[in-house]
């Protein structure tokens, strides 16, 4: 394992951050507390709670996860793409470097990215909100998996696209649609039973609904599910960057 080169891309991705630093952090930060502002006092006046949790806390968990999946893939997108168009990705892969090794510097920049971002988010909402989180371990798993899962993701977008509009195509037409119809803002309970049936396609449904479990131990499905789910997804993800770079798809053009 060449941990230096491994090191040497972490870096270079989290100075990326830090010189954006309003753009990468402040920003997702703002949008969200506009979002608990605007629900958590417009629907929350009309929904005073949901399964005995008041509204406003019920939704930390869907905001959290709305800037972390967002973010996720924005932030591992670019980060692979950015080398492609300036045309320093041939020279990550002339390197002595195995794909498992350039994706953990730069999956594991963007996810840790996405967990200041979240642990923020989290601080932050506790200004609005008392909030109480019953199973600490299992938040921080689901959170790191869910930030892991999705950076890579993003990676495998970074990868595909191949002009700056792609980047933002699949982000915003649907992962943004699928987060607010996965529940992050209401319980599926809530829905008329056909939807409730349609929801449970919603990959994301089981993401927010194993997040939200771990904050007041209620969910919409299983917690065991959730975690299948979630691990399921990031084998695929995994699978695919193998792919990838096995045969070099969109990287040696």
């Amino acid at each position: 394992m060449n941990w230096h080169a491994i090191r040497v891309i972490y870096i270079s991705e989290m100075m990326r951050t830090w010189n954006t630093l309003m753009q990468s952090i402040a920003s997702p930060v703002i949008s969200t507390c506009l979002y608990f502002v605007v629900f958590g006092s417009a629907i929350g006046s009309r929904i005073q709670t949901v399964e005995d949790v008041s509204y406003g806390v019920f939704i930390v968990p869907g905001l959290i996860m709305l800037s972390l999946l967002t973010q996720s893939i924005s932030n591992a997108s670019f980060g692979i793409y950015f080398p492609k168009f300036t045309g320093t990705i041939y020279e990550i892969l002339s390197a002595p470097l195995s794909f498992f090794e350039v994706v953990l510097g730069y999956v594991g920049a963007a996810a840790t990215k996405s967990l200041i971002i979240g642990a923020i988010i989290l601080l932050t909402a506790g200004f609005f909100v008392d909030l109480e989180i019953q199973h600490p371990f299992w938040m921080l798993t689901f959170l790191i998996l869910t930030c892991i899962t999705f950076s890579l993701f993003g990676f495998i977008i970074g990868i595909w696209a191949d002009s700056f509009e792609k980047l933002q195509l699949i982000p915003l037409l649907v992962i943004t649609p699928l987060v607010f119809l996965g529940g992050s803002f209401y319980s599926v309970d809530m829905l008329p039973p056909i939807w409730q049936k349609i929801t449970m396609f919603n990959p994301v449904v089981y993401l927010i609904s194993g997040f939200r479990w771990s904050f007041f131990e209620i969910s919409d499905v299983s917690v065991g599910i959730s975690l299948f789910m979630i691990l399921l997804f990031l084998a695929i993800c995994l699978a695919t960057v193998w792919w990838m770079f096995k045969t070099g798809y969109k990287l040696r053009q």
